[in-house]
């Protein structure tokens, strides 16, 4: 049933329903003390026969993805959530926590914890030292390639045979030991390979540099300003102490827009700077490549369908349909929480945005 309302997205103005079936019902996102100001989408496009079209789809067959929230011109337009999921619920980000580690990263350069980000990162690491696989090249490693993947150190997610695949090293007990004595493969700088443990060392730099945890320091200097206050963070793992910098987010979807518009608005939010749009620009910009696609300081550069051209757009990424999506040309921001994990199915916000959501703000010019 999943497979077909994939396939189904592009016939998506051919519907009939059945005796019984929901029919979707567009509502103004909810005012709240949340700080989201909120707008009628329907005022903002034109022809809306394919946005009820798939929505009355969304509510009446069997999918995973669990909330939908646009943000257009800066204020919320649509909220929508599917099945057991609601508006004050935390998710799961999964990996797209780390896009948030990068803000964090950014906010302790600005406030002077940290001085460059291509510092090595034993400047910052001082309770730490490799004890295995000693090796010259691991004092080169600097904070600029940890936010970019490319240490050299044998980590990838993508490779079971990797000793530094993220769940090899979840049964270790010192997440942080065990990754600095992984043996370097390559020079620090030399190509990306995609390794959560060194965000999860990025975090600890941020930490060990700040003298605070590393939800501390995001309660501080992120959250706070922000209004986000329904946060947890947290792990799959059990059995075992995480420390804090090895922990991912789980936030609203409400909030998780936040971080976008916040993104959208080179690190302003309200009349407050959070985090340099010096550093936005660099998190944001092609700093390397992995996967054959652009990537920056733990951002994402997806292209997708605007108007009569494939166009790149900023993104944060998580299993299960996590995605945080940017499109300057529309001022909007999308976010997609999803529980298809470790399945193809979590593409499937893609074909939403492509097919659905952004024809509604962008329209081909017809030349």
């Amino acid at each position: 049933m999943r497979k077909n309302l994939l396939i189904s997205v592009g016939l998506l103005l051919i519907a009939h329903f059945a005796v019984g079936q929901k029919v979707y019902q567009y509502s103004v996102p909810p005012g709240s003390a949340d700080g989201w100001e909120t707008k009628n989408l329907l005022a903002e496009v034109g022809d809306t026969t394919l946005l009820f079209s798939f929505f009355n789809k969304m509510i009446n067959e069997d999918h995973q993805v669990h909330s939908i929230l646009l943000v257009k011109d800066g204020k919320l337009a649509l909220e929508e959530y599917f099945g057991e999921y609601s508006r004050d619920q935390r998710h799961d980000l999964r990996s797209a926590t780390k896009s948030i580690r990068s803000l964090l990263v950014g906010i302790a350069i600005d406030k002077g914890f940290i001085e460059s980000v291509d510092d090595p990162i034993f400047k910052y690491l001082k309770s730490l030292e490799p004890r295995k696989n000693i090796d010259p090249r691991k004092e080169q490693i600097t904070i600029r390639h940890l936010l970019t993947m490319s240490t050299g150190l044998d980590c990838n997610d993508w490779d079971k045979a990797s000793k530094g695949q993220e769940d090899r090293v979840y049964k270790q007990k010192d997440w942080l030991q065990y990754t600095l004595d992984l043996p370097m493969v390559r020079d620090p700088g030399d190509s990306a390979l995609y390794c959560s443990m060194g965000v999860v060392l990025a975090a600890e730099v941020v930490s060990q540099a700040s003298g605070m945890s590393i939800d501390a320091f995001a309660e501080k200097y992120l959250f706070a300003p922000m209004g986000i206050e329904n946060v947890q963070w947290g792990h799959t793992t059990t059995g075992r102490d995480i420390i804090p910098s090895g922990k991912r987010l789980y936030m609203t979807s409400r909030d998780f827009a936040k971080i976008g518009q916040l993104v959208m608005n080179h690190g302003t939010w309200g009349n407050e700077q959070i985090v340099s749009a010096d550093w936005i620009q660099q998190a944001t910009e092609r700093q390397t490549n992995l996967a054959g696609l652009d990537y920056g300081f733990l951002w994402w550069s997806i292209p997708f369908q605007i108007g009569d051209e494939l166009k790149k757009e900023t993104v944060a990424t998580g299993n299960g349909g996590q995605y945080l999506m940017l499109f300057p040309e529309a001022n909007l921001v999308a976010v997609f929480t999803g529980g298809a994990y470790n399945s193809e199915e979590d593409k499937f916000p893609f074909a939403i945005m492509n097919r659905v959501l952004l024809p509604l703000f962008i329209q081909p010019s017809h030349k």
